[in-house]
Parts: C-alpha cells; structure tokens; sequence
C-alpha cells in the first residue's frame, strides 16, 4: 500500500516543486503522513498547499477505504531517509536504520553514514563498517548528537 500510495502522490508533489522524503501508513491505520521538503525549506504554507493537492488526488483515485487523517509535514532534524539519493547526500551524518530482518546478528544500526556502493548502504558503527542491502532497509533516519 505504502509503495502504491508513493507512485499515486509524488509525481504531483514533485510537480509542485517539493520532493516527498518519507510517506507513513499502515493498513488499517488512520494516519497519512508525508513529509515534503524543499531546498529553501518547508512553511506552514507549503504544508496547507500540498495537503489541498494530495487530498484532491486522494478523493478522486480513492486509494484508501475508510476514514483516515492526512498530515503533511517537514522532515525535521530526524530526517526520515528512503531513496539511494537521500543515503547519497547525507553521507557524512550520523544515522539509524532499521532492517526488516537480521543481517550480520542484527537489525539495527545507529552509526556514522559512509555512502552507498552498488545498492549497499555503508554505515560505520564504533569501528566496525556494515555493507547494509538497501532493499533489506525498513526505516533509516538521521540521528544527530544530542
């Protein structure tokens, strides 16, 4: 559903001249969450503009059955991270990710984000390099110092 959510909704949102950085739902669930982001940075505006787009489509193609609340949002300081690309530019940034099942004894990674290599997400925890497969990737944020 999430993946066929994406497909129906980023082209108008990047026509819009936002990019979609994280879309969340869960069958049964009653939130649609997306979070947008632009280079000069997201406004309140920009929130209310792409909530009246996406709810037009969404009225129209009728993807979800039920009753649900649609919010749209920034990515903030735990920026969620989805493509190869969004891996690609924070290279460098402090991250959390999640599998969808063990690899190398475990699921999760909190360490420092080295880049990607074919498909392989490169994540540095303590002195240790993990080659994580990028479809094997169930949630992954940026996880600054605090």
């Amino acid at each position: 559903m999430k993946e066929q959510l994406i497909e129906l909704l980023e082209p108008a949102i990047k026509g819009m001249g936002f990019d979609l950085i994280e879309l969340e739902f869960k069958p049964g669930g009653d939130l649609l969450r997306l979070y947008i982001d632009i280079e000069r940075g997201v406004t309140v505006d920009d929130c209310e503009a792409v909530s009246r787009q996406v709810s037009g489509i969404l009225d129209v193609e009728d993807p979800i059955p039920g009753r649900y609340t649609l919010e749209v949002s920034s990515p903030g300081i735990e920026r969620p991270l989805r493509t190869l690309a969004h891996f690609e530019h924070f290279a460098g940034e402090r991250v959390r990710v999640q599998l969808d099942a063990p690899f190398e004894g475990r699921r999760r990674f909190k360490g420092l984000l080295l880049g990607v290599e074919d498909e392989l997400v490169k994540v540095q925890v303590d002195d240790e390099v993990y080659e994580l497969p990028f479809e094997r990737i169930d949630k992954a944020r940026l996880a600054p110092k605090q």
